[in-house]
């Protein structure tokens, strides 16, 4: 496919971008009291940003997620897992299927925060875990935060799923910076 082609569908893609941004804006405020949601979630992300920052990285686990992420959606495109080789120095899985959802697919999707969710939703409706919502919210915000630095830190270095959909990626980082600035803006303007 053309740059060309790629970068307009990237810049189509924009509007999607401040959507999604539109649609955090009203989830933040419908989200409920800082004490039981927005404290626990940041100290969740306060206490890994330090374990990140003073602690040897976790490489392994995370390649491990990063792989599972691409083998899961391939499989929910219909495609199958033939190899899946990981190591705290990178892995590899090989699919039947992929596109640039696959490809990208843990740039995007944090695979250990949505482990998370679906566990808490689980507990909650096997043994009702509504009184563990604070916990909740700081192992969120400890998964979420673990996606985000150890993204951030292999972005650092040639991602070869990343250089072959780089126009996509482009437009979405642009999108959501775009998407940031507009709910900080909203949200001044608001208060």
């Amino acid at each position: 496919m053309p740059k060309w082609i790629k970068f307009l569908i990237a810049l189509l893609l924009l509007p999607v971008c401040a959507g999604t941004g539109l649609a955090l804006w009203k989830v933040i405020c419908a989200s409920g009291g800082a004490d039981t949601t927005w404290v626990p979630l940041l100290a969740g992300a306060g206490c890994w940003l330090a374990v990140f920052l003073l602690m040897p990285k976790p490489m392994w686990i995370y390649v491990l997620g990063h792989e599972l992420t691409h083998a899961l959606w391939a499989w929910l495109f219909g495609g199958r897992v033939k190899k899946l080789r990981v190591t705290s120095e990178g892995g590899h899985v090989v699919v039947t299927k992929s596109n640039f959802l696959v490809a990208l697919a843990p740039y995007f999707f944090p695979l250990y925060a949505v482990l998370v969710v679906a566990v808490f939703l689980a507990g909650r409706l096997v043994w009702d875990w509504r009184s563990y919502l604070v916990w909740f919210h700081v192992c969120l915000g400890t998964a979420y935060a673990f996606h985000l630095t150890l993204t951030w830190h292999i972005l650092q270095t040639r991602q070869t799923d990343i250089t072959e959909f780089r126009c996509w990626l482009r437009g979405w980082v642009s999108g959501r910076r775009w998407a940031g600035g507009s709910i900080a803006l909203a949200g001044s303007v608001g208060g």
